[in-house]
């Protein structure tokens, strides 16, 4: 949106000096008063751009700062106003990874795994129950005698921790519910059946992202021959407003030419920059739907240094707090289409 707001200051920029130029030809009698007009109505056009570009740039830096936890405002001290509207440029050649690979670090796909793993578990917890349960208990403990009876004085506790003071009880118990039998295999069949249903939401889970890399992947690829076209149409507009100027100042085309030229350069020019930022943006979601950034291996928190210190003020937290910090992870190496 930086960007566009760039291009259209400069075509606001283009457009006075047309109006200028006409009304300093209308002046001297050499064009009518509709050249001025149209070259006024274009400009105010233009214009009418600016205050709305610069409300949605200032929503989304209103955005930005609530997610890096500071106040709405914040952010545009810190961005570097000469690189703030720089659109990100995409490498020539992307490196992706082996899918298969990526996609397990996904967390949706990793969440339907384990769904399905600890399903399988309780198949064999319900079908537990089919059988008999053994269980051996007992217990053990020392005692002692006494002589001379309650009210003597002679208590005897040598024999304590002799092999002749040991007491213990052993038993084994049994535990079958035959009788709810048929109620245990049900229970064990619904199990069985949920574990089937997680089982087809996995192959969902991963087909679904496997379908958002492609999109995302293929989207790219076609938004960068696109984003090319579209930067040669914008060379080219730029040429045709130069040349349509400049028959216009020798009187050879009216001024309802150098208008359109004028609109067609804005209209490019916009698209162009949709299709840059696109660029970004698809290359971004197709590192998204691999997984990229995720690290299943780390599992400390991601803290910031003034969040630690102060947890560490109020709590004793050892060294949890810095251990196993998240690490981004770089994807492999898949050329482009």
């Amino acid at each position: 949106m930086e960007k566009r707001l760039n291009h259209t200051l400069e075509n606001i920029a283009l457009q006075k000096e047309g109006l200028r130029l006409t009304n300093v030809r209308f002046k001297n009698g050499l064009v009518p008063e509709l050249d001025v007009t149209q070259a006024r109505s274009l400009l105010r056009s233009t214009q009418s751009l600016v205050p709305r570009l610069e409300a949605q740039i200032n929503r989304v830096q209103n955005a930005l700062s609530i997610l890096l936890g500071k106040a709405p405002g914040d952010l545009a001290v810190l961005l570097d106003k000469t690189k703030s509207a720089l659109i990100p440029k995409a490498p020539a050649v992307v490196a992706v990874g082996a899918p298969v690979d990526l996609l397990r670090r996904r967390p949706d796909v990793k969440k339907a795994e384990y769904d399905a793993a600890a399903q399988s578990a309780l198949i064999g917890v319900a079908k537990s129950k089919l059988y008999p349960q053994f269980t051996l208990i007992g217990n053990i403990g020392l005692s002692a005698s006494s002589q001379g009876g309650a009210q003597s004085n002679n208590s005897e506790f040598g024999d304590l921790f002799s092999g002749s003071s040991v007491s213990y009880v052993v038993g084994p118990t049994i535990n079958w519910s035959f009788l709810n039998y048929g109620r245990i295999k049900n229970q064990t069949r619904v199990e069985d059946a949920r574990f089937q249903q997680l089982i087809i939401n996995y192959q969902n889970t991963v087909l679904n992202a496997a379908r958002e890399v492609e999109d995302s992947l293929d989207a790219f690829l076609k938004e960068k021959l696109a984003a090319a076209a579209l930067t040669e149409s914008v060379s080219n507009a730029e040429k045709s407003v130069s040349l349509a100027t400049e028959r216009y100042k020798s009187g050879l085309v009216s001024y309802q030419r150098v208008i359109d030229t004028q609109r067609f350069l804005v209209q490019q020019q916009d698209r162009a920059t949709e299709a840059q930022g696109n660029i970004a943006l698809h290359l971004v979601a197709t590192y998204k739907a691999l997984g990229g950034g995720w690290n299943t291996s780390q599992t400390g928190p991601n803290l910031a240094p003034d969040l630690v210190r102060q947890m560490k003020n109020r709590t004793d937290w050892g060294n949890i707090l810095e251990a196993g910090q998240p690490k981004s992870t770089k994807p492999g190496s898949l050329h482009e289409k």
